[in-house]
């Protein structure tokens, strides 16, 4: 099965907007399909560039490697006892091995390398399967900064270096760089479901935001982020965060940053004139979205958004803008950081940035290009390069002055933006003007 073949399982079964969602068996077929792609096309070069010849998951059933999670095929919704999976990449032969030291053959992709009737003890199996192989680095999922990549536990770290001979106890590295390369890294396949995800996404953000759901005046904020989560549902699908909604009007004070961020928001009544915002991401076949968009209900007399919002709003823009421009090859996403907002301050924009990588995990693995709270830089995290072929959500805010309401607003947007050989893209367009909402 190869693209074509692929196309068409994103139409098929039930119909939301313009496009299908798949049913839970070709979602579980499509899901093995793009994963036999990435073990043998993209984790040989993933391993070559990180100079790891073998790569070595060790995880036991409900306490999963988070790297492990990705591997395992679709029938598989944990591991099974004691899971160990090696990779073997001999690059002189243009060849990968893609093994498990387990009673099971891990879906088709990997294939059972132990039989427990001739060799009762997994751990001197696994040491056979070394020495037979002889790599010259043996890469472990160990990581300082990136949770992701530090799936190895203590006690399958501990039975590991008690069965490894000294002489290939000291070919251990940390596999940092591939854990995240593999997690981080996109594929053409994965891409072309990404565009369908983010437009699912968009089109649950605008009947949310609208009189389908919304009556002003009756309808409260937590009632539009139960819909959307039972919305999600109902559609078959998952959302891998809470959704928030929250309100910004004329005669309440901004909140702070940590007090937005860290007490979350009141539950109100949707009232004419309230600028709406929501955060909402969903998870499909694998993959997360994670999207802000602003909507305003409008007020008697008024067909469209006050000049003063749609202006500020394009600071928003503006700010993606600068922020996106800086994308560069082997940039790091701390110098990302602090070059954007200099260039935004520069400009006269009160800017923070708090974009993170996206994909199977919604805070992934790759470039933290600032935090809400870290705004002169990331330490770790941070200072990881920019790799093409790789997915981010676009998520920031400028602070503007709204001389009609006498006080700050925050335009807070977030979109999934794809990274590739010809520079920056969003994956399926962004937000550019307020979303209107009738009133009475």
């Amino acid at each position: 099965m190869r693209i074509l073949v692929f196309v068409a399982f994103l139409l098929t079964q039930s119909v939301f907007g313009q496009y299908e969602i798949l049913s839970e068996r070709e979602r579980a077929n499509l899901r093995d399909e793009i994963l036999a792609d990435r073990f043998n096309n993209l984790l040989p070069e993933l391993m070559d560039r990180a100079g790891i010849d073998m790569w070595i998951l060790i995880s036991r059933e409900y306490n999963e490697d988070p790297v492990m999670r990705t591997m395992l095929p679709a029938k598989w919704l944990n591991a099974r006892r004691r899971t160990i999976l090696v990779f073997y990449r001999d690059a002189a032969n243009g060849t990968i091995d893609k093994l498990a030291v387990a009673r099971y053959n891990v879906g088709e992709n990997i294939q059972s390398a132990w039989n427990k009737e001739e060799e009762p003890d997994q751990w001197k199996a696994l040491v056979r399967l070394i020495k037979e192989r002889n790599p010259k680095k043996i890469g472990i999922n160990t990581s300082d900064y990136f949770g992701i990549a530090d799936g190895l536990v203590k006690t399958d770290y501990e039975g590991l270096l008690e069965a490894l001979p000294p002489e290939e106890e000291a070919k251990l590295v940390s596999a940092e760089p591939l854990a995240i390369s593999w997690i981080e890294t996109r594929t053409q396949m994965e891409m072309e479901l990404y565009n369908t995800l983010v437009q699912i996404t968009h089109d649950i953000i605008a009947e949310a935001f609208s009189r389908k759901v919304i009556t002003p005046g009756e309808t409260t904020s937590d009632d539009v982020v139960w819909w959307m989560r039972q919305k999600v549902t109902d559609l078959g699908l998952e959302t891998w965060f809470h959704p928030t909604v929250d309100i910004q009007r004329s005669d309440e004070a901004l909140k702070s940053h940590i007090e937005s961020f860290s007490n979350g928001y009141k539950d109100k009544t949707i009232m004419p004139g309230d600028l709406l915002h929501c955060d909402f991401g969903i998870t499909y076949v694998g993959l997360n979205t994670d999207c802000q968009q602003h909507a305003y209900v409008l007020k008697e007399g008024e067909t469209e958004v006050p000049s003063y919002l749609a202006d500020a709003f394009k600071l928003g823009n503006r700010l993606q803008d600068i922020l996106t421009g800086n994308f560069v090859i082997g940039r790091s996403g701390n110098e990302i950081l602090l070059k954007s907002l200099g260039e935004a301050k520069a400009e006269g924009l009160r800017p923070s940035i708090y974009t993170h990588p996206l994909g199977t995990y919604g805070h992934s693995g790759g470039p933290t290009i600032g935090m809400w709270d870290s705004q002169g830089g990331v330490p770790g995290t941070g200072d990881y390069p920019l790799y093409p072929n790789t997915v981010y959500a676009i998520e920031l805010n400028t602070t503007v002055r709204i001389e009609p309401w006498d006080k700050d607003i925050r335009v807070m947007l977030e979109e999934a933006g794809f990274y590739g050989p010809k520079g920056f893209r969003y994956v399926n367009e962004r937000q550019e003007a307020i979303i209107t909402i009738p009133g009475n």
